[in-house]
């Protein structure tokens, strides 16, 4: 009987571990600071006012070749991005050749701030999660970057595509008046071809 119960436990402690999970962040980032006086404490964290938060804060440039010539023949280029905190679905971005222009928006809460940054060979940039972000590639030849997910599945929404390619589409109205344009523009965007890039 004692196997029984003991297998019972050991179940309902292996499922507890099973069905953990982190809790949605309650704002869109959160940039790590040590002074009490000015931080605010969000999700179990310190964080700096998001007015204050600058492009930098997301940002490293420090990825570059270094002093081989030891015994192991290696050498760590360590990124610690410390100023950033969420649970799932954030995205890291390391360039490794060319010229990248990137940059994400903040949500309504921060007043739709814009952070941009211009990366080269060996730059770190971070995107919160949930956030509208994009890459451009300003360089004269081709640019590699490559892009790590901190979530099995972080989702893709490809803005254009879902407003202007959704089925079935969402009224020309709708969006003629959400967008403050004439709904010739609307009909005409709504005609051309939305890639499926999932």
């Amino acid at each position: 009987m004692w196997l029984f119960y003991f297998f019972v436990v050991l179940w309902v402690l292996a499922s507890s571990v099973a069905f953990a999970y982190d809790p949605s962040p309650l704002q869109d980032f959160c940039v790590a600071i040590n002074d009490t006086k000015t931080g605010v404490f969000v999700n179990g964290k310190l964080c700096q006012d998001p007015k204050l938060a600058k492009a930098e804060d997301f940002f490293f440039s420090g990825l570059g070749p270094g002093d081989t010539s030891n015994p192991l023949g290696s050498k760590v280029a360590a990124v610690t991005i410390l100023h950033l905190t969420h649970p799932r679905g954030t995205e890291i971005l390391v360039v490794l050749e060319g010229t990248l222009y990137v940059g994400f928006v903040a949500s309504n809460q921060n007043d739709n701030r814009l952070f941009t940054k211009v990366l080269n060979k060996g730059d770190v940039f971070v995107f919160p999660i949930g956030l509208i972000h994009f890459q451009q590639n300003i360089g004269y030849g081709n640019a590699l970057a490559i892009a790590g997910l901190s979530s099995q599945n972080p989702g893709v929404i490809s803005i254009a595509n879902a407003v202007f390619g959704s089925k079935p589409p969402i009224s020309d109205e709708v969006l003629a008046k959400a967008f403050q344009v004439d709904k010739n523009v609307i009909d005409y965007l709504q005609k051309q071809f939305w890639y499926n890039n999932s």
